[in-house]
């Protein structure tokens, strides 16, 4: 159930960082000891147990860009499900950017037009000014989404430094999930019997959000990001420390949350409103969702397997 996805972009632009980042369990701080990507680095992703994600890590110095798009090209563009494109957003070059993205466009519509492309306007941290981010973004991203046509691009602003890199890959994954709209029906009804305020689904090794159902709006759009950012981090420091991750439990006068392992390939967070409710009861519940869940886990992967 391999899904084939293009990582590519200009030398230096920031592609191997953000993907050491979230496959490799790098922090921000030690992607500075990374080198250059010499060609094409390919690696196999497990996510969601039958559903393996084939990175292809493509290089981004002008002879290999060249390379890519005259002998290689049917080897490169064949059978991709997703492109994702980086920019520099200080790019000094950037119409030699936007000429290699239209050849990547091209090689893909000739060779893979089911494709979903994804444009990241990477290293957003190094602009101070918030409204400078927010003009440079919009035109960007307007330049793009109209050099892309006939394709659909959908772009994102991203940095190593904050939750902005797990927001859109977890958009990006969310996309390649099989019967995602069954799991979210699921997680409702799972809420609803245990009377929840929000259930949220993490990849488990990734942490990025892949599922969730919330009763009511709420006012931090960010916060999947900066709860994967957090429980990552933590995660790493458990290892360090020759310890495994396993659950936890935060909770104040407001709010009671919980994160625990769900089903093989996932862990669960429950919120609830009401803090009173014991620790206990909660975890029980979870417990008890798991087979459900992992036989929907499975049907899921059956189902994809039928698809291909």
């Amino acid at each position: 159930m391999k899904k084939k996805v293009l990582l590519m972009g200009k030398s230096g632009s920031g592609k191997t960082s953000m993907r050491s980042i979230i496959f490799a369990n790098y922090i921000a701080r030690d992607t500075s000891r990374l080198g250059a990507t010499i060609d094409v680095e390919h690696s196999h992703v497990r996510f969601l147990g039958n559903l393996v994600l084939n990175l292809w890590d493509c290089g981004g110095q002008e002879a290999f860009m060249e390379n890519y798009f005259a002998s290689q090209r049917d080897n490169i563009f064949r059978n991709v499900e997703v492109l994702i494109y980086v920019f520099d957003v200080e790019s000094r070059e950037l119409e030699k950017d936007m000429h290699y993205y239209q050849s990547c466009l091209e090689a893909i519509l000739q060779n893979s037009p089911e494709a979903r492309v994804f444009c990241l306007i990477h290293k957003m941290d190094l602009l101070q000014d918030d409204h400078q981010r927010d003009i440079i973004f919009r035109e960007r991203e307007e330049d793009l989404q109209r050099l892309s046509k006939p394709l659909q691009c959908t772009c994102f602003r991203t940095s190593i430094w904050d939750e902005t890199l797990y927001k859109a890959w977890s958009s990006i994954v969310y996309k390649l999930i099989p019967n995602v709209q069954e799991l979210e029906q699921n997680l409702k009804d799972f809420a609803n019997i245990i009377d929840a305020d929000e259930v949220l689904l993490f990849e488990r090794a990734t942490f990025l959000v892949i599922s969730h159902y919330r009763m009511s709006p709420h006012r931090d759009l960010n916060r999947f990001e900066k709860v994967s950012n957090i429980i990552k981090q933590f995660k790493l420091s458990c290892s360090k420390l020759a310890a495994q991750f396993q659950s936890m439990e935060v909770r104040n006068s407001k709010f009671a949350a919980f994160i625990d392992i769900f089903t093989s390939n996932t862990y669960c967070m429950v919120i609830m409103s009401d803090a009173s409710i014991p620790s206990a009861a909660t975890l029980i519940n979870i417990r008890n969702a798991r087979k459900h869940f992992e036989k929907l886990e499975r049907n899921s992967q059956g189902h994809l397997a039928l698809s291909r």
